[in-house]
Formats: structure tokens, sequence, C-alpha cells
């Protein structure tokens, strides 16, 4: 709980808008879960989003009211924010563009705003300078960034915020998944169903884009191919890449398949041998949490907010270095004595993850330094 209450007798209930852009897994999942316990202490909120997301996540199952917002900077999407925006005690967005959305809709009024990074936002070229000039707007208008990693905070205090802050951010809570020795266990149907029977099983999820370093993982999969039985992996996903991943799959006969979006995948996780992360997009990787909830062994490329998140709860290879990759997967096939350490490192290092509800504790601390009492009218 907050140390103030947010609804004190004789006072208006706080009303906050959370914005959110496209939003990836991470911070979709974070903002309704923040929804639900800012509603359930009696905090008022809007979630301001596009369709697809409230769709996708249920905000407004948690109480919150929703009103959408297309991903767009453009004038008409910045008055439907600012006009949802009106009589707000505080704005939070969450990632660089909504971000930046929210300080265009605020533009001239006092309301405090509050900002989480949940990602690195890459680029290159022209438009990295776009995203440099982004972030200093942003961080200058903030009264308080909060950065899902280390790195992330001391980003947004070299780009000039004035108060920057590490972020508890706490994985939604859900039914285990069965470990490794379960009878529950969803292996033998899952593994027909994805022609992986009597063969390892590989997963990996996340959008196919160009920053999750699948391209590497299919470069990684020629060399495990050579294993008998060759292990299987899956990819369960969707995105811009899908046709060039697919090309690639079935020109080089690769032991890969793209399974599209999928509502399964915990108990993918569940039915795999091991769980990839190529990529270090996500400083608090959703696969990466999931995979050491469900007890499966995670290889994961070592960019500081992985590292941060899992400990020694993964093996850790270079960005982008197919050879360490595919040879950290062909190892801990190959050990199993392995593998049972990292499932027990992985029960040690979640435990030391802030649960939801210290998640919303931190965030309210942070509306209540902000915000003033509201006197009845």
């Amino acid at each position: 709980m907050s140390p103030i209450s947010p609804s004190p007798h004789g006072q208006l209930p706080l009303r906050t808008v959370q914005v959110l852009g496209g939003g990836n897994a991470g911070s979709s999942a974070h903002v309704r879960s923040l929804a639900a316990g800012l509603v359930a202490r009696g905090v008022r909120v809007t979630v301001c989003a596009p369709a697809e997301a409230d769709h996708a996540y249920g905000f407004t199952a948690t109480g919150a009211d929703h009103v959408h917002v297309p991903r767009s900077s453009d004038p008409a999407s910045v008055a439907a924010l600012r006009a949802a925006c009106t009589d707000a005690d505080l704005v939070h967005a969450h990632g660089l563009h909504a971000s930046f959305r929210a300080v265009l809709a605020l533009s001239g009024r006092t309301t405090p705003l509050v900002v989480t990074w949940h990602n690195h936002a890459y680029a290159e070229g022209a438009r990295a300078h776009l995203v440099r000039l982004l972030e200093r707007r942003v961080v200058k208008a903030a009264a308080v960034v909060l950065g899902t990693s280390s790195d992330l905070v001391d980003r947004a205090r070299r780009t000039g915020a004035r108060d920057a802050r590490l972020a508890a951010v706490g994985l939604p809570g859900r039914r285990p998944a069965p470990g490794p020795e379960d009878p529950e266990r969803p292996r033998p149907k899952l593994h027909a169903e994805l022609g992986s029977t009597g063969r390892p099983l590989l997963v990996a999820v996340g959008s196919l884009d160009r920053h999750r370093g699948y391209g590497v993982l299919l470069d990684a999969s020629r060399t495990w191919r050579r294993l008998d039985p060759p292990p299987l992996l899956v990819i369960a996903g969707e995105g811009p890449l899908r046709t060039h991943l697919q090309g690639r799959i079935e020109r080089e006969e690769l032991p890969v398949r793209l399974l599209g979006r999928r509502g399964d995948v915990g108990e993918l996780l569940a039915a795999a041998d091991l769980a990839l992360l190529p990529g270090g997009r996500e400083a608090r990787s959703v696969l990466a949490q999931e995979a050491l909830h469900a007890r499966v062994p995670l290889v994961a490329v070592d960019a500081a907010g992985i590292r941060e998140l899992v400990g020694d709860a993964a093996e850790l290879v270079p960005e982008a270095d197919e050879a360490a990759l595919a040879a950290a997967v062909v190892r801990l096939l190959g050990d199993p004595v392995r593998c049972e350490e990292l499932r027990d490192n992985g029960v040690r290092q979640r435990a030391t993850w802030p649960t939801e509800d210290e998640t919303v504790a931190q965030v309210l601390s942070v509306y209540d330094e902000l915000t003033q009492p509201r006197p009845l009218a």
C-alpha cells in the first residue's frame, strides 16, 4: 500500500491517465497490472491506448476507463489525448513515443508527468538523432522518469532528467506453469502439435522485428540441426520480418517453425527444454521472467538489463554472436546437471523481483509526492 492514502477522507479521489503507445507485451502487461492495483486502491484511472491494446489486455476489465488514442503523434491523436487528460491530477506515460505524445498534449498545462522507460530505443542514421531529440524533450518535461533497469535510469540522467529512479516492475500474477517434472506438464500434446515428438524443443517469444535477434537465432540453428535428434526451435510472435524469416527457414531447411501469435505461451514454455532470448531490447524481458517462473533453462543475450534481471539464472551470451549462442544451446542440451542448477538459481533470483503490490506501492508513492490534496468542492 502507498504510505499516503490516494483518497483520504474529505478529498476527491486521485485521477490519473496512463498513456500507452502500441505497447510491447511487457509495457502493456505492466499498465494493465498497474491499472488494476490503482483502481483497487481508490484511484480513478483512464488508459489512453489504441483500441486493439484494450482488446488484447483488457484495461477496462480492471475498472479503468479506456480512451482510444492511435499511436500516431498527428494533431488529431494529440488532441484526443489532450482532451482525455483534462482534469487529470497526474499523467503517467509508458515508452518514449507515448511519452512524447503526452508532452505535446500537456503543453501549457501544469499537470505533473511521470514517464516509465521500459525498453531501449533503438534507431540508426538520421532516425537515431531524432530519437535522441525526443528523449531530451521528454525527460526535461517529466517530473519523474522511472527506468525498468539501472542502465535506463543512467541514460535518463545523462539525457537531462531532473529526477530518475529505478522502477519496481512486477510480473503480473498467473497460475504457475507446470515444472519440468510435473506430471501435468503438457509435453506430449504440444510436442505432437508442433512436430517435435522425440526431439528437444526450443522456444523463443516476441514480435518479429529487426531488434529481436532472430537473424542470429536462425544462424545458430544451422549448428544444432546437426545434432541427433535435431532440436526444433519454435518462435511465437508476429511482425514485419515474418516473410523474410520464413523465406530463410525454407531456403536453408532450418529446424525452425514460426507459430504466429499464441495465447498459450505459458504452456509452450512448460513443454520446452530451453527458452531462448537472442535480443536485449526489453530491459525486463517478459520471456525471461516467464522462463524462470516455469523453471525452464534460459539462454539469453548478455545485455545490461537482462543481466540485472536474471543474475546467474541463465546462460548469457554476447549479443549478435551466433557461435556463442549455438554453443550454449548444444552445451545445455547435453548437460542436465547444469540445467538443474539454472532452475534452482532461477527460484532464488525470482524471489528478488518486486511483486505487483510493491510495484503499485512505489508508483503511488511517486504520485503522492507530485500531487497536492484535492479538497472536495
